[in-house]
């Protein structure tokens, strides 16, 4: 059997699927973390100047997503790494993050900084193994327990 294709683009984040993707992220990181440790970026802020948002897909269907907006010179913040459940365990995420990462390249983005939930591993071992260390809060981020802080020079 072959696996399926997916794809990689940019979207708008104010598509009614992809809001559907975006409140199933807000569900997952409601569940694991209070409001006041939760940085979720909405559809508007998704769509701004300067934000580029990519949707995974197979066969039309929307199965994870991510972004960046510019935060300072040749620096981008990553928001909302989200693979749904049922898509996990199958590199998607990998392919996710490499894809941001080539997209803030061909936008002349030198370093992509995070911030992680502590109750991720899985996002977070992938952030580890892609080359992103753990760094001071940066722009507005103020000290959280609950938070990780990570970087890399792309």
């Amino acid at each position: 059997m072959r696996k399926p294709e997916i794809s990689i683009a940019p979207e708008d984040p104010r598509r009614p699927e992809v809001q559907r993707l975006i409140a199933l992220s807000d569900a997952y990181l409601e569940a694991l973390y209070p409001a006041d440790s939760n940085h979720l970026a909405d559809a508007a802020a998704l769509a701004a100047p300067g934000t580029v948002f990519l949707v995974a897909r197979s066969n039309s269907e929307a199965l994870g997503s991510i972004a960046f907006r510019v935060i300072g010179p040749e620096h981008a913040e990553m928001k909302r790494m989200f693979v749904r459940a049922e898509a996990r365990g199958h590199g998607l995420g990998r392919r996710l993050l490499e894809a941001l990462e080539q997209a803030a390249r061909s936008r002349q983005i030198a370093r992509v900084s995070l911030e992680a939930g502590i109750r991720q591993p899985e996002a977070i071992g992938l952030y580890r193994a892609a080359g992103y260390r753990e760094c001071p809060p940066f722009g507005d981020y103020a000290p959280d327990p609950l938070s990780l802080f990570m970087t890399k020079r792309l």
